[in-house]
């Protein structure tokens, strides 16, 4: 199956469950927002419940979605986000709000050389699998990353723009996903971290899925891209803004945390140059000041540009980024073009012999 490409190139030139209701996970764009998408982001991985009726368009930000019970009950934090309360001077997770938005020069978008691009990078993620550590039983996938974010704040009424500082991120999972460990103060409460193991505190043990693939799940994918991407169309329908949106956030998805096997990961490129709207930007910036190219899609409706961010020279993935291009967004529009809304930059990607055990820690 060859899937369509024949939709225009929105972004071309354009420099500048059981959970919670449906209703409550689609409040309209705009109202706090921001806390609306992490939280529900979290309780969605938490549960990871499937969708019985399709939600009305919403504007999907993907942020790390650890499997952990929160310190309040779901319901409680819905509760908060609707009526746009913080939930403590750290925003409830141990980073504090001081911090200024983050900004960026809006980078100038073409279609022009994106399926060449995507084949270098393909090749790249070719070597990349290949020399990396196999995956034995008893072992764990181990993740570094620093991230930080802007966000719509308010209190007692008045809202503002904020932002996150940048701070690391570690996560271990084992290959079939049910054991794993997590360390984010951005999540966590406690400077130890969480578990991740399975099942949750509610006795749940979720499916792998593609919106939260375990490394065994990711190894019975198929390697061909129109088939990968067939199936991604098909299980995300009814998500997000657009089909096409979604198809290139889950890819997205999969290159962060996750560990695509060898075969997987050059495929996922090659799926990503067949979804309609994809442009490169020729200059964007990871979390760590990184710079690089970016293969990046236009969302229309929340006007944010999605960024996967490749070293320039040897096309190995660096991080991504959510900028603001277009329009307003968030409460009285203070999202404005030129907001950098989530970044984040893998600084390792390996196998350890041990949960909570670091590469630094073996060498």
């Amino acid at each position: 199956m060859t899937v369509h490409t024949s939709r225009n190139h929105p972004a071309e030139g354009d420099g500048g469950a059981e959970l919670l209701s449906a209703t409550a996970r689609d409040l309209p764009p705009g109202r706090h927002q921001f806390h609306k998408e992490r939280l529900m982001a979290q309780i969605h991985d938490m549960r990871q419940t499937e969708r019985t009726t399709p939600p009305a368009p919403e504007r999907r930000r993907r942020f790390p979605r650890p499997a952990i019970a929160l310190p309040l009950t779901a319901a409680g934090l819905a509760a908060a986000v609707v009526a746009g309360v913080t939930l403590t001077g750290h925003d409830g997770n141990g980073v504090q709000d001081a911090g200024p938005a983050l900004t960026t020069t809006v980078g100038a978008a073409t279609t022009k050389g994106v399926t060449r691009l995507l084949d270098q990078i393909s090749l790249a993620a070719t070597e990349t699998s290949a020399s990396r550590p196999t995956v034995r039983p008893g072992q764990y996938i181990y993740i570094e990353s620093k991230s930080a974010d802007s966000y719509v704040r308010t209190v007692d009424g008045t809202s503002s723009l904020a932002g996150h500082p940048l701070h690391t991120r570690q996560v271990w999972r084992s290959p079939d996903g049910t054991k794993g460990w997590l360390i984010d103060p951005a999540v966590n409460k406690s400077p130890e971290g969480e578990t991740l193991s399975l099942p949750d505190e509610q006795g749940n043990t979720p499916k792998p899925s593609l919106n939260g693939p375990s490394y065994d799940y990711l190894t019975k994918l198929t390697t061909d891209p129109d088939k990968l991407l067939a199936k991604i169309y098909k299980e995300t329908k009814g998500h997000g803004n657009s089909p096409d949106q979604e198809a290139f956030t889950t890819i997205g998805d999969l290159l962060g945390e996750s560990y695509p096997p060898a075969g997987l990961y050059p495929a996922l490129f090659k799926a990503a140059a067949k979804i309609p709207g994809v442009v490169v930007v020729d200059n964007a910036t990871d979390a760590v000041g990184r710079h690089g190219v970016a293969v990046a899609r236009l969302d229309e409706t929340s006007g944010q540009r999605e960024e996967w961010i490749f070293d320039s020279k040897s096309h190995v993935f660096l991080g991504e980024r959510s900028v603001q291009v277009r329009g307003n967004s968030g409460d009285d529009g203070l999202i404005t073009p030129g907001t950098v809304v989530y970044t984040t930059a893998i600084l390792e990607r390996t196998v350890v012999d041990g949960i909570r055990q670091t590469p630094a820690a073996t060498s």
